[in-house]
């Protein structure tokens, strides 16, 4: 059993904390309205862990990958506003410990028993152009674990590009949103990282890197064609 600890008002008494967070508990302690910034620590994973899950999944993780789960266990932060006297929370920031780190399946991503397969997806599926790399397959081609559910909007995943046995050099960060559609976010672990910690975990920011950008409910034009792929 992982121990977990949660750390309201970090402050400067963590630093350790504070280098994994790269500063922005104070930035939020600091802003007018904002409360209860927390971040639940986890201890840092084992090497045998790590070993395992390569093992386990035919996958060479990535060094930064490596490193992040050398330093902690996953990661959550959240943090409120105050309105009026109501406190609402409002940032989350996530990543999946090691076990959580699972392979997307066709079990994980539909509940219904009717639902379509993945495999019945690809044909929508693009390949690379000038502005854009390839999309993930759903299929063999791609090997795909989920790094953050956030919180039912969409699934952030690390992206073995070129199937198993795969390797490090193969990875890139996608965004998986309900539809169902992929949009590329970085080509490594760190540079999405910042990306996360940047945008302080507000609800749905990975939607800013898609053509039709944050709460895409609120644009129902458009919204028709999507609606065919299903959701998770």
């Amino acid at each position: 059993m992982e121990e977990e600890a949660s750390s309201p008002g970090l402050g400067c008494s963590k630093p350790h904390l504070e280098k994994l967070t790269l500063g922005i508990t104070r930035i939020l302690e600091s802003s007018p309205g904002v409360t209860e910034v927390t971040i639940i620590e986890k201890p840092p994973a084992e090497r045998h862990m790590i070993s395992s899950w390569e093992q386990k999944n035919n996958c060479v993780m990535p060094e930064d990958v490596k490193n992040f789960y050398l330093m902690t266990n996953g990661f959550h932060m959240t943090w409120s506003v105050k309105l009026d006297e109501h406190i609402i929370p409002l940032g989350s920031m996530a990543i999946n410990s090691i076990s959580k780190l699972t392979q997307l399946t066709q079990s994980s991503m539909y509940s219904l028993p009717n639902a379509p397969t993945l495999a019945d997806l690809e044909d929508d599926t693009h390949e690379a152009s000038d502005d854009q790399p390839e999309k993930p397959h759903f299929d063999s081609r791609s090997v795909i674990f989920e790094l953050d559910s956030c919180n039912g909007s969409g699934k952030v995943c690390l992206v073995y590009k070129s199937g198993k046995p795969a390797l490090a050099e193969d990875t890139e960060i996608w965004f998986l949103d309900r539809a169902l559609y992929w949009h590329f976010l970085t080509d490594t672990f760190t540079a999405y990282y910042r990306l996360l910690i940047t945008h302080l975990g507000l609800p749905q920011w990975q939607y800013a890197f898609t053509s039709y950008g944050i709460s895409p409910q609120a644009k129902p034009k458009g919204s028709e064609g999507r609606s065919k792929r299903g959701c998770f």
